[in-house]
Parts: C-alpha cells; sequence; structure tokens
C-alpha cells in the first residue's frame, strides 16, 4: 500500500538545519520507504542532505508518500510532526 499526502510546513526555518534533522530522525523510526517532495524534486525522507536540498521554507506544501509494512504509523507521525510547533534543540 502507498499512502501520499500534502502538508503545509508551519516551521519557522522550513526543513533546515535542526528540524530538518529532526524529521529525518523521526523517519528513520520506521521501516517504511518515505519520500519527500517540493515540486519536482523527490528525495528520501531518511537522508539530511537531501531533505536540505529541497530548500523548503515556511509555507511550503511537500507531499510525503509512503509505501511498507509501518507506512500509516510513518505518515502519521511525519505529518504530525510538521503540523506541530517547530522541534527546539
Amino acid at each position: 500500500m502507498i499512502l501520499e499526502r500534502e502538508v503545509t510546513v508551519v516551521w519557522e526555518q522550513g526543513l533546515h538545519a535542526r528540524p530538518a534533522a529532526r524529521f529525518v530522525q523521526e523517519a528513520n523510526k520506521f521501516r517504511a520507504a518515505v519520500t519527500v517532495s517540493n515540486g519536482r524534486r523527490s528525495v528520501p525522507a531518511k537522508g539530511l542532505i537531501g531533505i536540505l536540498s529541497l530548500g523548503v521554507k515556511k509555507g511550503d506544501t511537500v507531499r510525503l508518500t509512503a509505501e511498507g509494512e509501518d507506512a500509516e504509523a510513518a505518515m502519521a507521525a511525519l505529518v504530525g510532526l510538521l503540523t506541530s510547533p517547530e522541534p527546539q534543540g
């Protein structure tokens, strides 16, 4: 099963530096293959350099795609993370 969801990033810094690291750390908790797309570019959610290369800013909409045995849990966690207050530290 493949899940897709569009999410508007609410984090002040977008997916840069520490917030991106937190996102990648969360993605790596799951076995599902998760990708993040911003426009035409799509990168694995488990790689920091790829996430940073998307240049996602506050207010940008990204598409998350998850496939695998725990895709639903991965999608729920990552969507929840992107739509919650920005992680600190």
